[in-house]
């Protein structure tokens, strides 16, 4: 039965469930250089073929053509606040590589607003982030996907990653093969991340490991959560009882000067837990050992069948205050690695965000997704 629709803010008249695949593919439209929003809600790509329309759905299809396109999305084309001129473009009208913006002239500002800018909302972030209900150490898989959902919760999430990037591995997959396979039920997670797949055998799925890290970057940073690159954990901060209450931090690339001029003392940021998630180095595990407060094993041999179990099922609290997740767990207890499948990772944040939920109070701030700090 026909029904109406307005579409780019025009009526036009479809087959009642008709799904958001078959408008694009009515209009001829590629679906990898289009954002779709349906009654203002943007719609996963991976969904398109399994989302009906019903009369009255207000569907906008958009190009993104540069600038802050999370910012500036137009919510109700035609109203007299428009999103501003060349950030998007209404799907259907015009061809890839055109709809430049008639002005290109850039806002008058200058190196030392760009400065302050960076500065002032770097160190507003950082003072805000030196108390934190939980500080992850490593922003690898099994740490963004524990920082994600504790941010989801409301928990001040901080991660602390010493390399200039996220993600650890999940980019690469083997071998420098960027496809990265997950095991069941992994699998689930990244349908919760909105992450393509293809089954290629009964419980084992490939994913585009770019696609895959970026999506769960955006939605750790979505969640809330908030990153320090390129920082390194030095040390714990303890308290009574040698409970874990903080960590010890410094810039990664002191350790790359020369010895002579090293001495740059490193600082510390306090919570309430604190979670290792620093792969087979289990550096945080580790320096509690080098004070006489841990026994780690060391990772075994790789044998994927039986690791991944282990790995989530012994995820969770080894001293009072840190969590081990992710191959750190395998470095402490002595598991078998798993090579380059994911699902455990993904599954063993997960773990550890129930485990520090358990642990900790109301949340100190419930922050909004998307909130600047």
């Amino acid at each position: 039965m026909p029904i109406a629709l307005s579409i780019n803010g025009k009526l036009d008249s479809v087959q009642d469930g008709t799904t958001l695949a078959a408008l694009l593919d009515r209009r001829a439209i590629r679906r990898g250089i289009v954002t779709v929003e349906v009654n203002q809600h943007i719609v996963d790509p991976s969904r398109y073929e399994l989302t009906p329309r019903h009369a009255g759905d207000a569907v906008e299809m958009v190009y993104i053509i540069g600038g802050d396109a999370g910012r500036w999305r137009r919510r109700n084309r035609g109203v007299s606040d428009p999103a501003p001129i060349g950030l998007i473009a209404p799907a259907g009208t015009a061809r890839e590589g055109e709809g430049m913006p008639e002005q290109t002239k850039f806002a008058p500002v200058g190196e030392k607003e760009v400065t302050r800018a960076i500065v002032g909302q770097f160190s507003r972030q950082f003072m805000e982030f030196v108390e934190s209900d939980v500080i992850i150490i490593g922003g690898g898989p099994s740490g963004l996907m524990a920082g994600r959902d504790l941010a989801a919760q409301g928990y001040r999430t901080f991660i602390i990653e010493r390399n200039n990037y996220l993600g650890g591995g999940f980019w690469i997959g083997g071998y420098l093969m960027n496809k990265l396979t997950v095991r069941a039920p992994g699998h689930l997670v990244l349908d919760e991340l909105g992450v393509p797949y293809v089954e290629v055998t009964p419980g084992l799925y490939v994913a585009d490991g770019p696609h895959a890290c970026s999506k769960l970057i955006a939605a750790a940073c979505d969640a809330g959560v908030k990153i320090a690159s390129l920082t390194v954990f030095d040390d714990v901060v303890l308290r009574e009882e040698s409970r874990v209450a903080g960590v010890v931090v410094n810039w990664t690339p002191v350790a790359s000067m020369p010895r002579e001029i090293t001495c740059v003392d490193p600082i510390a940021l306090e919570s309430k837990v604190v979670i290792d998630a620093t792969g087979h180095d289990a550096q945080v595990a580790r320096k509690l050992e080098q004070r006489g407060l841990l026994k780690t094993v060391g990772f075994g041999a790789m044998w994927v069948e039986r690791s991944e179990d282990l790995i989530v099922e012994h995820t969770g609290e080894v001293h009072p205050g840190l969590i081990v997740c992710g191959m750190a767990v395998s470095t402490v207890y002595g598991l078998p690695r798993m090579g380059p499948t994911f699902g455990a990772m993904l599954l063993s944040g997960k773990r550890a965000a129930q485990v520090a939920a358990a642990t900790l109070t109301v949340p100190a701030r419930r922050c909004a997704a998307g909130e600047a700090k």
